[in-house]
């Protein structure tokens, strides 16, 4: 059995774009006394920025562009927890906490992963 991983990249990142959105505009809405994640202003930016991005290459349907974006934000996320713990930029403009850099591994690496595979496999138009 053969997985579609042109699929499953458009499948992940229809849900992870809007989830991206929904995550910056969070930020500016929740206080941050009960913010378990970052709420500065740049890094609600960048992600509505990237989750607008990603909506956009999902409803394309473009394999290709859709793995491509999969697997260079999962790097994007990965090398945002190192640069927050290393105090690298962007860290001091972002302001991480710690869920921000578990959820940065977790999801850069399930990301890295799922867009390696489909741009390592035939590219089949998905729907979107």
């Amino acid at each position: 059995m053969s997985v579609d991983w042109a699929r499953w990249n458009g499948r992940v990142l229809a849900v992870f774009g809007p989830v991206l959105i929904l995550t910056g505009v969070a930020g500016f809405l929740i206080p941050p006394r009960f913010a378990l994640m970052s709420g500065a202003p740049a890094y609600n930016v960048f992600h509505i920025v990237f989750g607008l991005i990603g909506t956009a290459l999902a409803r394309a349907g473009n394999p290709a562009g859709i793995a491509a974006f999969n697997f260079g934000f999962g790097l994007i996320d990965v090398y945002q927890a190192v640069a927050g713990l290393a105090g690298w930029f962007p860290a001091a403009q972002f302001r991480y906490r710690p869920a921000d850099h578990v959820a940065h591994v977790v999801i850069g690496l399930a990301l890295a992963a799922i867009g390696w595979q489909g741009l390592r496999r035939p590219r089949v138009r998905v729907a979107p």
